[in-house]
């Protein structure tokens, strides 16, 4: 199977109050991924409409969804993950990743969340957790402890921007438990700005019973992150 995570900036592909779901539809069509994790979605009642956004994919595609609220942002709605899936979906919670205390020499600090979805495979469950850390260190120490809580031994994939490039120190305890698939990847490949890339801050990890063949960040330019694709076989 194939899996994805993708930044989609809300589905807009130029101006943010502006979005283009026919452009995110085909673009995701072109991943031929079994399971996508999505980061920056808004929910239901949103300024864009009384769906969800990914709802909206997903009725186009014919596939299962689930939003996870983190934030609501003022004027624009409820903001998120969101998860599309064409297997069956067992079961798919949110859950918040606590604030921490705001300090003054940092200046953007958002609530963030990780959703956590089970899925019914071929092979059988499938854990997933998509997730979207902060900008500041202090914010990413609280998710990645949110992250290490759970965790599991097999059958388990984490995904999404983490906002950090790979040397970063926050991602050893990960490493640690976790199969990093950049390891897969054929030559180094970044993932962000998506039209000139300087930076990987997007990540596919897997337990160590999923064989992972191989790992590509295609030149998907419709957002400001390019996807990262990931094929891989349950034991």
């Amino acid at each position: 199977m194939k899996i994805a995570t993708y930044n989609v900036r809300h589905f807009s592909t130029g101006k943010l109050d502006e979005v283009d779901y026919p452009a995110f539809t085909e673009a995701i069509k072109s991943l031929d991924a079994d399971i996508i994790g999505i980061n920056e979605s808004y929910g239901p009642g949103s300024r864009f409409g009384e769906k969800a956004q990914v709802q909206e994919i997903a009725e186009a595609l014919g596939w299962n969804w689930f939003f996870a609220p983190a934030v609501e942002v003022p004027g624009w709605g409820i903001y998120g993950n969101s998860f599309l899936t064409r297997f069956p979906l067992l079961s798919a919670q949110c859950i918040a990743i606590p604030d921490p205390i705001r300090l003054p020499q940092y200046k953007h600090y958002e609530t963030r969340c990780v959703l956590l979805a089970e899925a019914l495979t071929e092979a059988g469950p499938l854990t997933i957790a998509v997730t979207h850390f902060g900008l500041n260190p202090d914010e990413q120490q609280i998710a990645l402890q949110t992250v290490q809580s759970l965790i599991r031994p097999d059958r388990f994939i984490l995904m999404g921007d983490l906002n950090v490039t790979p040397e970063d120190p926050i991602l050893v305890p990960i490493r640690e438990r976790l199969y990093d698939t950049a390891e897969k990847l054929q030559e180094r490949k970044l993932s962000f700005p998506s039209d000139q890339p300087d930076r990987k801050i997007d990540y596919v990890f897997v337990s160590h019973d999923i064989h992972v063949a191989d790992a590509d960040i295609p030149a998907v330019t419709v957002s400001d992150h390019r996807p990262y694709i990931v094929s891989m076989t349950l034991t």
